[in-house]
């Protein structure tokens, strides 16, 4: 797991936003503002181009040219673009380098972190989510139809999915979800969701099976314990689950 991932995941739960100094509340307010002005000649241009040829068409060029933007200045103006463009793109959500979006349908909540080159489609991706690096969040696995032999794959109708990710879970390093996560859940490095995982569940392997439950031992109050050391401990599990499929 990155640095970055690391750091956005304590920080974020060890400081909240109330604790936010005035003077970097006030510093954070005006650079988004000036990144909002730098990319309004791109959104003008995606609108222009979406009521031409249609969204679908117009916005994954976009998606992936603003996902090649590097450092600090490419996620303030990813943040910026997205917030004017998506359904949703909450205050404090980052999105790194090299992550695209196929649909602006798609929805990201506050303080979500997402991880370098993942790959979302029309997902709603709630409140204080975490997603690893190479991520990807599928429609659904029946996207195409396979019955019919008789006409390609790429001709058969398929079933398009809006997947969910719960407030508050984490999606481990290279993890594929086809299939609604709940909240607070934690999927497995290298795991493949295809099956809706329920609040609080820990998935792990191919396809992703519940191993247990995060409240098992509390009860259904999250709040007990530091949000820090609980991160830590999911941190751990992953990283090991992750040891064991490269084996």
């Amino acid at each position: 797991m990155s640095d970055l991932f690391r750091e956005f995941a304590v920080n974020r739960a060890s400081t909240p936003d109330s604790t936010t100094s005035p003077i970097r509340r006030i510093l954070k307010t005006a650079v988004n503002a000036f990144a909002t002005a730098l990319v309004l000649p791109a959104v003008i241009l995606y609108r222009f181009s979406a009521a031409v040829i249609g969204s679908e068409k117009a916005f994954p060029g976009w998606s992936q040219a603003f996902s090649l933007l590097p450092g600090l200045t490419g996620q303030y103006l990813r943040h910026a673009f997205y917030s004017l463009v998506l359904d949703r793109c909450g205050d404090g959500a980052c999105i790194t380098f090299g992550t695209i979006f196929s649909h602006a349908t798609a929805s990201v909540g506050r303080n979500v972190y997402i991880g370098a080159n993942c790959s979302i489609g029309a997902a709603t991706i709630e409140d204080d989510v975490l997603i690893a690096s190479n991520v990807s969040i599928m429609n659904g696995s029946t996207q195409h139809g396979i019955e019919r032999l008789d006409i390609p794959i790429r001709e058969q109708p398929g079933e398009f999915v809006a997947v969910t990710i719960g407030e508050g879970s984490w999606i481990g390093e290279r993890a594929t979800v086809a299939a609604d996560v709940g909240k607070h859940c934690v999927i497995g490095a290298g795991a493949v969701v295809t099956k809706p995982i329920p609040d609080y569940a820990i998935a792990l392997g191919v396809p992703a099976r519940v191993v247990r439950f995060r409240n098992e031992e509390t009860g259904n109050d999250s709040s007990t314990g530091s949000i820090a050391e609980r991160v830590s401990e999911a941190e751990s599990l992953v990283n090991s689950l992750s040891t064991e499929n490269q084996v």
